[in-house]
C-alpha cells in the first residue's frame, strides 16, 4: 500500500472520531437540557388593568371599581361566579338580589336600598357604566357570605366565596436554578408567569402530585413544585347556613293531596269541602293579572276559608297570569310593577287568612323566562316572611313555545317550596288524533324528566292527576274523517258507558279502561279516567317518593276518586 493511500485512511480516521464526540456532546448536550428548566417569561392577560377580580384562583375576565367601602363588582360577574339569580331589570335602573329568605333591592344613585321592605343604607350606590351595572360589595358580603382581599387601591381583587377552602402557604428559595416560580403549568418546561421572592405568601387552591396550583396576594397564579413552598395552616370561608322554610317543618312526614277548585263567574258553597275526603289542602282559582300595570282581580271567599280550615284542610289560593302574554311581558319587565302584583296577591293572602299561594303562569313568550324566574323569587321570599307556602305549576317538558319551553323547571325548583306537574292533556281538546289525556308512560315520562334533567327533588314534586276525560267524536264528512271531542268529569263519562252498553277494555299499556260505542252514526272512543287509572297514579307518587298529588278539579271527581285519593297518606 503506497503512503497517499495510508494517509487518506488516517484522515478518514480522525474525522469519524470528529463525528463520533460531535455526536457524543450533542447527546451530553441534550440529557442536560432535558434536566434544565424554562426560563422564559408569559405575561398575564390581566397585566395592565386595574382592579382585575379573581375567584379560585383564576382571573375572571372582569374588573371592579372603586376600593375599600365604595368597592363594586359587575352584575355580571355576580351572576356568573356568586350567585345565578341576581338580577338587573332591562332598563338598568334596578338590581335585587335575592336568597331562600331574603330579597335586596338597589337603585341607581341611591344609598338607600330595600332590604326585605326595610330600608338598608348603602356605602355606595348601584352603579351603572357603559351600559354595565357594578354593584357595591357590602350587600354582597352580607347577602352571600363572600370575602373580598384587595391588593392595593389599583390593584387586584380577590373574592372568597362561602365555602371556598384553601391552604397558605409561602415560597421558598431552594439556591441557584431553583428559585421559587410560578409556571403556566405543571411542568418545568412550562413558561414563568411569575418570579418569587423567599417568604412571598401564597393562597393554595389544588394539588397535582408534587405541583401545586397556587396564587400571590396580587393576583398571579400557577404551579409551583411542592418544594419551593412551605405549607401553612387550612382555611374556610364560613359556609351560608340554609334557614329552614314553614313548608318543609309542616310537610315533614306527609304527603300534599290536594284538589284544585276551578271558580268561574259563580263562587262554589263551601259546603263542597265536605266531599273532598282525604285532601288537605284546596286551591281555589281566586287570582288573577288584570292588567299590564300588575294589578290583581280577586274572588276570594272567607267562608271557603273558615270552612275549610275547620275541616283541617289548607287552602292556597292560585294566582294566575290570566294566561295573557302580552300583561305578562309588561307585567314582568319592570320591578315596579312586579312589586305591584305581589303586594296585591299578598294582602289578599292576610286579609283571608291563606297558608299559601299556588303560583300558575300559563302562554308566557319564551324570551320571558329570565324575568318569569326572577318574578317567582322575588314573590316567594315575601310570601314566606308571610308564612305562607309558595308552588308553582308546570307542565310537562316539550318544546312548545308559550306553554312548555318558557319554563326553566331547574330554576324554579330551586325556588319555591313545592312544584305540581299537570301531567295531563297528553292528548289536548284539539289535538288532531283521539288518545288519553293521560296515559300512564306519558305521566311516568313527565316526571323522570323533571327529576332527572331539571333536578328538582322529589321532595317538592307534586304529581298533577287528570278527574276528567274526553269523548272522542269520529264522524264521516264529504269524504273525510272530522275529529272532535268534549270534556266530562269521572261520573259523566261512566254515565255514557252504561247507557250505551259499551263494554269496558283495560289497556295494560296506557294504564287505563277504553271504550268505544256508535252514536247516530259517529265513533265514540273514551279513554277512562276512573279509580283504576287513579290508582296507578297514586302507585307512581310512592314509586318516585314524590311530595304528594294535585288533582284537576274537584267538580269532576266520583266518590270513587275521594276513596283512591285518600290512599296518598296510608288511608
Amino acid at each position: 500500500m503506497s503512503r497517499s493511500r495510508r494517509g487518506g485512511v488516517r484522515k478518514k480516521n480522525r474525522l469519524g472520531k470528529t463525528l463520533l464526540l460531535g455526536v457524543v456532546i450533542a447527546g451530553a448536550a441534550w440529557g442536560v437540557w432535558q434536566f434544565l428548566p424554562n426560563f422564559s417569561h408569559e405575561e398575564p392577560e390581566w397585566i395592565g388593568k386595574d382592579k382585575p377580580v379573581f375567584i379560585e384562583g383564576q382571573w375572571s375576565g372582569y374588573v371592579a371599581r372603586g376600593e375599600g367601602e365604595t368597592l363594586k363588582l359587575p352584575l355580571s360577574l355576580v351572576q356568573k361566579q356568586i350567585d345565578t339569580y341576581a338580577y338587573g331589570d332591562p332598563d338598568k335602573e334596578t338590581a335585587i338580589l335575592t336568597t331562600s329568605h331574603d330579597m335586596l333591592v338597589l337603585k341607581k344613585d341611591s344609598k338607600e336600598a330595600d332590604l326585605n321592605g326595610a330600608s338598608y343604607a348603602l356605602n355606595t350606590t348601584l352603579e351603572e357604566v357603559d351600559g354595565v351595572l357594578y354593584v357595591p360589595v357590602e350587600p354582597l358580603e352580607r347577602m352571600y357570605g363572600i370575602q373580598i382581599a384587595e391588593d392595593n387601591p389599583k390593584g387586584s381583587v380577590i373574592v372568597l366565596k362561602a365555602g371556598d377552602q384553601f391552604q397558605d402557604a409561602s415560597a421558598v428559595d431552594a439556591g441557584w436554578l431553583r428559585s421559587p416560580k410560578l409556571r403556566s403549568e405543571a411542568s418545568v418546561k412550562a413558561p414563568i408567569v411569575a418570579d418569587l421572592k423567599e417568604g412571598t405568601p401564597l393562597r393554595i387552591w389544588n394539588k397535582q402530585g408534587k405541583w401545586i396550583y397556587a396564587q400571590t396576594h396580587d393576583g398571579h397564579s400557577g404551579y409551583i413544585s411542592s418544594e419551593e413552598l412551605k405549607l401553612g395552616s387550612e382555611e374556610q370561608i364560613p359556609s351560608l347556613k340554609t334557614k329552614e322554610t314553614a313548608a318543609s317543618r309542616e310537610w315533614a312526614g306527609q304527603k300534599i293531596n290536594l284538589a284544585w277548585e276551578a271558580v268561574y263567574e259563580r263562587k262554589p258553597k263551601p259546603d263542597v269541602i265536605e266531599e273532598m275526603k282525604g285532601i288537605n289542602v284546596v286551591s281555589p282559582t281566586w287570582f288573577a293579572l288584570k292588567d299590564g300595570q300588575g294589578n290583581v282581580s280577586s274572588k276570594a271567599d272567607s267562608a271557603y276559608v273558615g270552612r275549610a280550615h275547620n275541616r283541617g284542610k289548607q287552602v292556597w289560593g292560585l294566582f294566575s297570569n290570566g294566561f295573557e302574554a302580552d300583561w305578562t311581558r309588561d307585567m314582568l319587565k319592570d320591578y315596579d310593577t312586579r312589586a305591584r302584583s305581589i303586594t296585591q296577591v299578598l294582602a289578599y293572602a292576610k286579609q283571608f287568612k291563606l297558608d299559601g299561594i299556588n303560583l300558575d303562569f300559563e302562554n308566557v313568550y319564551t324570551e320571558d323566562k329570565a324575568p318569569l324566574i326572577e318574578y317567582v323569587r322575588e314573590f316567594t321570599v315575601q310570601a314566606r316572611a308571610q308564612g305562607l307556602t309558595v308552588s308553582i305549576d308546570v307542565t310537562p317538558k316539550s318544546s312548545t313555545e308559550m306553554w312548555s319551553a318558557f319554563l326553566d323547571r331547574r330554576a324554579l325548583g330551586d325556588t319555591v317550596d313545592f312544584m305540581m306537574v299537570m301531567a295531563y292533556d297528553e292528548h289536548w281538546a284539539s289535538s288532531p288524533e283521539a288518545g288519553s289525556v293521560a296515559s300512564l308512560p306519558w305521566v311516568e315520562k313527565a316526571i323522570k324528566r323533571i327529576l332527572t334533567e331539571d333536578e328538582v327533588p322529589s321532595s317538592k314534586l307534586v304529581l298533577g292527576v287528570p278527574l276528567y276525560t274526553r269523548v272522542w267524536t269520529e264522524s264521516e264528512q264529504d269524504g273525510k274523517t272530522k275529529m272532535s271531542s268534549s270534556a266530562v268529569g269521572m261520573e259523566t263519562s261512566q254515565r255514557l258507558v252504561a247507557e250505551n252498553g259499551a263494554k269496558k277494555q283495560f289497556l295494560e299499556e296506557a294504564g287505563q279502561n277504553y271504550v268505544e260505542y256508535v252514536e247516530d252514526g259517529a265513533t265514540k272512543r273514551i279513554w277512562l279516567e276512573d279509580g283504576e287509572s287513579l290508582k296507578r297514579r297514586v302507585n307512581l307518587v310512592e314509586q318516585y317518593k314524590l311530595a304528594g298529588v294535585a288533582s284537576w278539579t274537584r267538580s269532576f271527581a266520583s266518590e270513587e276518586a275521594w276513596k283512591i285519593l285518600q290512599t296518598v297518606n296510608g288511608k
